[in-house]
């Protein structure tokens, strides 16, 4: 059985250090959902910030970098492996809080409960 480390790119998503995926599009499995307006790339602490537009009514979510399933550098494109009513429902992104630890551990389980492998 595969485990989703929430905070942590996959080493089969194909991200390379230094990488900048900010304006990246991102690819729910059921359709795009709006651009990374901004990211982290810290081992263990990574992040992508998602601003969905029309998509959520202009809302910011955060996404843990074990969502994403791979990045496409050339359609500037990041493919996460959730669906575009899991990234809706996940907990309201709060930047005072993006490095608090219990907002982390709350949107790391919300993702974990989320995560079904091969998706």
């Amino acid at each position: 059985m595969t485990m989703f480390e929430p905070w942590e790119y996959r080493t089969s998503s194909q991200f390379t250090g230094g990488s900048d995926l900010t304006g990246y599009s991102i690819a729910a499995v059921d359709g795009d959902i709006g651009r990374v307006d901004s990211a982290t790339y810290d081992t263990g602490s990574s992040y992508l910030v998602v601003d969905t537009g029309p998509w959520i009514f202009g809302r910011k979510v955060m996404l843990p970098a074990g969502v994403v399933e791979r990045i496409d550098t050339v359609e500037k494109k990041v493919y996460v492996d959730r669906t575009k009513d899991q990234i809706k429902d996940a907990p309201e992104y709060d930047e005072t809080l993006a490095d608090n630890t219990d907002y982390r551990e709350r949107l790391g389980s919300y993702y974990s409960r989320t995560y079904t492998p091969g998706m």
